[in-house]
Order: structure tokens, then C-alpha cells, then sequence
């Protein structure tokens, strides 16, 4: 199940992106497509597996039948611990697994392609700086986030004092900088330690972003699937996540 792999001979810069779509597709299973995941992941059914793919596709299915496999197989039976845990343990327990399959995907393909050490270890130090799956499903690279912003002296009070949506500049924004009341230097550092609670990714000053009332994690608009219009018309907005964690059980 490789999922829309690259063809040979591999480097590691397509291994790397290799590596990043695979991983944008298992954050997209545990935090925006997280209703979805959930309800595929029954416990009825035999040993399921998530799959992420290069093309930054998902899917729960069942395991390889060919021993070896082609590829590293991800954890096996993620499915019977869904009802046995709470739904965010489980969450993260699914994250670290698909995190240590990640990366034994891409050191696969080292060991494969005849990656030299100078080559593995570039591989890993660009993986290395990417947030994990799990810090991103929990929260942790938000957090870590928060501490570097502290102690680099960027007011995290500040910064959630800010409406609840951040754009590209509005009108008054435009006009205060012109008037020397915004610098602009202040107004990208007080947000470029932020990441997205879906990808992962940093802030860009370009991009609208709109942070969840409940957990008060930021988010690409793209990532969660809202424009800056919608937005307008939500007066407290709740991520994929927390909306999932208030759903009622049976």
C-alpha cells in the first residue's frame, strides 16, 4: 500500500516529501477528519490499520497480507481500543504509533536507497523539525510554541487579546501601520511562533487563521474547511476536535 509513491531512484528530498504528505494525511485522520476516522475505526471488525500516503490521503484498512510487506506496516487493531479509552487517549496513543511508522517508512527507504550517514542524518534533522503527529493531535507543539514565545519575550497575553480570526490586513490595520501604530516587524513576531492545531505548520502573515474558543489552538482556515466570510458569521467557533469530544456516547 504505498498510495501514490515516488518511482526510483529515491533522494532524500523526495523521501522528505514523501515523508510530509504522508504525514499531513494522518493529522488530517486525527484532528479535521477526526468524525470520520472515528466511525471507520469499528470494533466489530477485524485488525485495522491507518494508512497515510504520499499524496496526503488517509484510509483505515486492513493490514498487508504479503510477508514481508513491501513497506513497514503501520500498529495493528487500532480499532478495538476505540470504546475502551477516552476518545482524546486514544487519539494520541493512535498519533504516537503512526509517528513511529512514519518514521520507520522513511529510514526503510534509507536503508533501501543506500542512504550514506551524512544522508540519514539530514534526513532525520528535516523530519526533526517538523512538530510530531502526536504534539500536533494534542496540543504539545502549541505549547512548546508558547514557551519559545515567552522566553524570546513575545506576549502570549497579547496575542490572545486579538479577535478570534486573523487575515491578510484589514482596512484599519493597513491604516494604523501607515500611521506608525502597528509595526509590522511586532505584529509577525507576536504570531510566528504559532502553529496550526491541524497541520502543523507555521503562521504565515498571508493566510487566514482562526483559533478555536474551547482549546484555543490556532488553525489555518484552509485546514478546517473556513473561509474568512463563514467565519463572520460565527460567534464562537469550536474545532474538528472539540466538537468530536462533545458528541454524546452510547
Amino acid at each position: 500500500m504505498d498510495g501514490g509513491g515516488l518511482n526510483n531512484p529515491r533522494t532524500v528530498e523526495e523521501v522528505f516529501r514523501d515523508f510530509k504528505g504522508r504525514r499531513t494525511a494522518l493529522i488530517k485522520a486525527l484532528t479535521t477528519d477526526v468524525e470520520e476516522f472515528f466511525q471507520q475505526c469499528d470494533p466489530e471488525k477485524e485488525n485495522l490499520c491507518l494508512y497515510g500516503f504520499p499524496n496526503e490521503q488517509w484510509e483505515v484498512n486492513l493490514p498487508a497480507e504479503e510477508v514481508p510487506p513491501e513497506l513497514p506496516e503501520p500498529a495493528l487493531g487500532i480499532n478495538f481500543a476505540r470504546d475502551g479509552m477516552q476518545e482524546k487517549d486514544w487519539l494520541a496513543l493512535v498519533a504516537v504509533h503512526s509517528d513511529a511508522w512514519q518514521l520507520s517508512v522513511a529510514f526503510y527507504f534509507g536503508a533501501r536507497f543506500g542512504f550514506d550517514k551524512p544522508d540519514r542524518k539530514r534526513l532525520f534533522n528535516m523530519i526533526n523539525d517538523l512538530p510530531t503527529i502526536f504534539e500536533v493531535v494534542t496540543g504539545a507543539a502549541k505549547k512548546q510554541a508558547k514557551e519559545k514565545s515567552s522566553i524570546s519575550n513575545h506576549s502570549a497575553t497579547k496575542s490572545k487579546s486579538n479577535s478570534k480570526m486573523t487575515k491578510p490586513y484589514e482596512p484599519q490595520q493597513a491604516k494604523d501601520m501607515d500611521e506608525g501604530l502597528i509595526d509590522e516587524e511586532e505584529e509577525e513576531d507576536e504570531h510566528g511562533e504559532t502553529l496550526c492545531g491541524a497541520c502543523g505548520e507555521n503562521y504565515a502573515s498571508d493566510e487566514f487563521w482562526i483559533c478555536c474558543d474551547l482549546c484555543e489552538r490556532w488553525f489555518h482556515g484552509k485546514c478546517v474547511k473556513i473561509t474568512p466570510a463563514r467565519a463572520e458569521h460565527i460567534k464562537h467557533y469550536k474545532c474538528p476536535t472539540c466538537s468530536s469530544n462533545k458528541r454524546a456516547r452510547p
